[in-house]
């Protein structure tokens, strides 16, 4: 028996030393061993997943059944593009990468913003993904790192929230403004937002340059690279539209700006390529009274250092 236990526990070494082994050679080639609940993820998404053992990643999936969507004529369906969804990766010994894409109406679009935001996920991109389409579908791509639960939480929060604004109950903002009506107190927006701009045919707009660098050569405000604020209406009941130039690791500070101001984010994207360093662009839209999104506008140019 002596002898039966050796060889047991030799075994139950080789084997202990051969999944070393196997974990050792997953983290050579960058891959983290998977340590991922999808029981626990599909409760705390309330959505239904599947794994996909070769990459060791557990994506959630809520088809927008919902939705009536026409593009070209064309009705589109869940699996045309139309499928929300959510992809876990173990990402280390404790943490889990988080990856997905939302699909949403306008309406919809920065109530379900806020809901990421706060709720410990990132937002890295909203755009479209169809021409010609009605009603409008946007796509809003998010991420994050950190604890399962925490994330699989938040992207609980998420679709929720999406249910809960879908049919119409989402956020529409609209004023009536005629711009060549404005009645501004342009020097209130200045002294908010501490830079002086321009008037024209009703409009006041504000614009601050940042510099990148392309092909070689300084590129900046006249080129392009610019962060801006166009303000109309009246001094209660104006709109403001613009642009923020921002680095990478400052958009998440920037979205919470405006989002906390009621400022709503319409697209966040690229529009260069190959720039050092790499410069993101986010387009807004506000109506409310002009010192208060003077005010929204002041804080995402505080987060990205160009208020002075």
């Amino acid at each position: 028996m002596k002898d039966g236990n050796v060889v047991l526990t030799i075994v139950i070494a080789g084997a202990a030393v051969a999944a070393a082994g196997l974990g050792v050679a997953a983290e050579a080639k960058g891959q983290a061993p998977s340590a991922l609940h999808g029981s626990r993820i599909e409760e705390l998404t309330g959505a239904k997943g599947t794994l996909d053992e070769s990459e060791g990643v557990f994506k959630v999936s809520v088809p927008r059944s919902d939705l009536a969507v026409t593009a070209g004529g064309v009705h589109i369906t869940p699996p045309l593009g139309l499928t929300s969804w959510a992809a876990f990766q173990a990402a280390g010994p404790k943490d889990v990468m988080v990856m997905g894409d939302l699909v949403l109406l306008e309406d919809q679009v920065n109530p379900v913003m806020s809901a990421a935001l706060d709720n410990g996920l990132e937002v890295t991109a909203l755009h479209n993904h169809f021409f010609w389409d009605s009603p409008k579908v946007m796509f809003m791509h998010i991420g994050g790192m950190g604890a399962e639960d925490a994330l699989a939480a938040g992207v609980g929060k998420v679709f929720a929230k999406i249910k809960e604004t879908s049919g119409g109950a989402g956020e529409a903002p609209k004023a009536e403004i005629d711009p060549s009506k404005s009645s501004l107190t342009t020097s209130a927006i200045d002294a908010v937002i501490g830079r002086k701009g321009d008037l024209n045919n009703g409009v006041y707009k504000v614009t601050i340059g940042r510099t990148t660098r392309m092909h070689g050569h300084n590129a900046g405000k006249t080129m392009g690279v610019n962060t801006w604020a166009a303000f109309a209406g009246s001094d209660d009941r104006a709109v403001v539209d613009g642009d923020v130039a921002m680095l990478e690791t400052e958009l998440q500070a920037v979205l919470k700006a405006l989002r906390h101001a009621g400022i709503n984010v319409v697209a966040i994207h690229q529009h260069m390529a190959g720039e050092q360093p790499r410069i993101l662009f986010l387009h807004y839209w506000g109506v409310g009274p002009a010192e208060s999104l003077a005010r929204g506008v002041r804080a995402a140019l505080d987060v990205t250092g160009t208020a002075h």
